[in-house]
């Protein structure tokens, strides 16, 4: 297991990670579970994309944080109807869009707010029972009414292999997301541009990196194992 990291070892592993990634690759540091603390060590080294997969855990940090105005804040986790209009005010980006009426829910959330966050499309590209998100054949029959939001700019595709998946196997689940991304771009939406590929953690951003990946999401080996939570 990563050991629990300290502020040198923070900023050793980002910097690490950092020299390593191609252009255009994003760096969203996971925060989920760790105190507002543990965000501003990452911060202090460079990082300003920073991960959440909860709503309220992410609103107490944000409220403990709002001295670092340039942070942008990344919904990770599954998204409940209930959250909608929070995450909508709170995140410029949502990864977890894993259906239509959610869409559709944050589309009206954003025309009230009066913003326009960005978005991607959680998409399942094998069955996996433990995850949310979009097969690829529903994906394909509600693109067109995707493509009719005004409000939500769906500009990414995010993925997560199921877990233990071999390695081999990851490497074609992201290969496959990547030309699901080209294949949407070519039908040539009026409002649907996909020019994000949100896909890649701790164990597999390499093989993410490879296959296209802009975004990828890491926790475990930037800040060691993550505190036990009730």
């Amino acid at each position: 297991m990563t050991p629990a990291a300290s502020p040198q070892d923070i900023q050793e592993r980002v910097q690490a990670i950092q020299q390593s990634l191609p252009s255009g690759v994003t760096l969203i540091a996971v925060t989920k579970f760790f105190p507002a603390e543990w965000v501003r060590r990452a911060y202090a080294v460079g990082i300003r994309n920073f991960g959440e997969s909860r709503v309220q855990e992410a609103l107490q940090k944000q409220a403990d944080l709002k001295d670092l105005q340039d942070i942008t804040w990344h919904l990770i986790g599954h998204l409940q109807s209930n959250k909608i209009r929070k995450a909508v005010e709170h995140f410029q980006w949502i990864h977890s869009i894993d259906s239509l009426k959610v869409a559709q829910k944050i589309d009206q959330a954003a025309a009230e707010l009066g913003v326009q966050p960005q978005g991607c499309l959680q998409v399942k590209m094998v069955p996996d029972p433990a995850k949310y998100g979009f097969n690829v054949p529903e994906l394909n029959q509600v693109l067109p009414a995707l493509d009719q939001l005004v409000y939500l700019k769906i500009r990414g595709i995010m993925t997560i292999p199921p877990l233990h998946t071999p390695e081999p196997e990851v490497r074609e689940i992201f290969a496959r997301t990547a030309a699901l991304a080209k294949d949407i771009n070519q039908r040539r939406y009026d409002r649907i541009s996909i020019d994000q590929l949100s896909m890649g953690m701790s164990g597999d951003y390499r093989a993410a990196i490879a296959a296209g990946s802009t975004m990828i999401r890491l926790g475990t080996v930037l800040f060691g194992p993550r505190p036990k939570t009730e």
